[in-house]
């Protein structure tokens, strides 16, 4: 091999090793934190030594019998082959399917227990996929939260997922899409996802038309990251999501805190309503909702469920599909031109003043 192709190999080599070490990494199957995660790792290490196990005794043969056997001067005879040999042909056929059994008995064993039904005592959420941030409807709480999936330890979480499009009419509401009852769109643009936090659970793929379930527990209050697994357009990388492990009492609290009205304005949050109601051809309402806030005409604010509900968007860790720290810089940033933070976004660039900024952003942080 060409001295310079060994090095440009080496060097490729060299900076995927280096990629792949992140000291920091949030994102780990190998640390399961849950139920879920823990049967599936206990299913991952046995099969991964069998397999470098395999790997180490088929690599080591074929580099002994080609420096055993390779050419040499004077050397005019083949070695001995073993075509033929009944023997040896019936014994590496019977060991590979073996070694497959073996592995393929506690695979299936453990896909059926995933799969149990997890009683009736189970959180019941249902999770609706779109482009590109995450949605969670607790139907039994009349709770609705993006990008944050907030559960108690200790309690099975039932999770029904859906991929959603845009613009989709007479729409069942978020907690109908459950079972295997097909979801109607309107649309085409409602593509495939991929549910997957991986200290958790595993990767659920999310269909479009079709209902999908999903079974954890966590077993440590805690923040565990997530994100869209398939890719699923321009701002795929950043459908990121959150799971907040909360201990029983503390879930509870978060529900009750969900539940209530949003929030007073006065001064510039009052303002920043205004300019809440105003902005663009028909304003923000056209698509995000407000639980527990009236309009100009003394309705309540309901947008389509195309955009994230900003209910209590204060309470929140991040938006914009979590890609964003909910800080007012951050979403300073975001209001000057959501475009240009997320590439393919739906929320458009209304061009807004510096100053209709700072009194969204006032109205934005009453939402507790």
């Amino acid at each position: 091999m060409n001295r310079k192709v060994l090095a440009a190999v080496c060097v490729v080599a060299g900076g995927l090793l280096l990629a792949a070490c992140a000291p920091n990494a949030t994102q780990s199957a190998l640390e399961p934190a849950g139920d879920n995660a823990e049967k599936a790792n206990n299913l991952f290490v046995p099969v991964f030594w069998v397999a470098v196990a395999i790997f180490v005794i088929v690599e080591g043969a074929l580099l002994f019998f080609a420096i055993r056997y390779r050419h040499r001067k004077g050397r005019d005879t083949i070695p001995p082959q073993v075509h033929g040999n009944t023997r040896l042909e019936i014994a590496w056929t019977i060991l590979p399917a073996v070694i497959l059994a073996g592995v393929a008995v506690p695979t299936v064993a453990t896909i059926f227990e995933l799969a149990r039904d997890p009683g009736p005592d189970a959180l019941e959420v249902t999770v609706l996929g779109h482009q590109w941030w995450w949605e969670f409807d607790y139907p039994e709480e009349g709770v609705n939260v993006p990008n944050e999936l907030h559960v108690p330890t200790g309690r099975p979480v039932l999770l029904t997922m859906c991929a959603v499009g845009v613009g989709y009419e007479n729409q069942p509401a978020p907690s109908e899409c459950q079972g295997d009852n097909p979801v109607p769109l309107t649309l085409g643009n409602s593509v495939i996802h991929s549910f997957w936090a991986p200290e958790l659970f595993g990767t659920q793929d999310v269909f479009p038309t079709y209902a999908r379930t999903l079974t954890f527990a966590a077993d440590e209050p805690g923040v565990y990251e997530g994100q869209c697994k398939e890719f699923c357009g321009l701002s795929h990388a950043y459908m990121r999501f959150v799971v907040v492990a909360h201990a029983p009492a503390e879930f509870e609290q978060w529900v009750a805190d969900q539940q209530r009205p949003a929030g007073s304005l006065e001064g510039a949050a009052a303002e920043g309503l205004r300019v809440f109601l105003e902005a663009g051809p028909a304003g923000c309402t056209e698509c995000h909702s407000v639980n527990g806030l009236e309009d100009a005409n003394g309705e309540m604010i309901r947008g389509s469920i195309d955009a994230p509900n900003l209910s209590h968007f204060a309470s929140r860790a991040c938006f914009a599909g979590c890609i964003l720290e909910n800080t007012d810089e951050n979403l300073r940033r975001w209001l000057a031109d959501p475009p240009a933070m997320k590439p393919g976004s739906l929320m458009p660039d209304y061009e807004l003043t510096s100053e209709e900024i700072d009194q969204l952003i006032a109205f934005l942080n009453t939402l507790e």
